[in-house]
């Protein structure tokens, strides 16, 4: 979570006037700003994305011929023919 804002941007946004009732409401419950709770979701939204990608890494060449030492071997192949 974010702690210090001397990096931070302002930056305008349109919301539909439902949505900010709502972030109105959550931040009424949680007792903090709707600054607070906007900045809380931006932070969260880009943590799932960032794992949605590094689970899209995993098991890139699951169906590859070569298993890792295999690839590794073949690439270095290519640099030194003594392997």
């Amino acid at each position: 979570m974010m702690t210090a804002y001397d990096d931070a941007m302002r930056t305008i946004i349109e919301v539909p006037d439902e949505n900010i009732e709502r972030l109105d409401s959550m931040a009424y419950e949680e007792n903090i700003s709707r600054a607070a709770v906007i900045r809380e979701a931006i932070e969260m939204y880009l943590d799932q994305k960032g794992s949605l990608s590094e689970k899209n890494a995993f098991g890139l060449f699951k169906d590859h011929p070569l298993d890792a030492r295999g690839l590794e071997k073949k690439l270095r192949s290519e640099w030194d023919d003594r392997l």
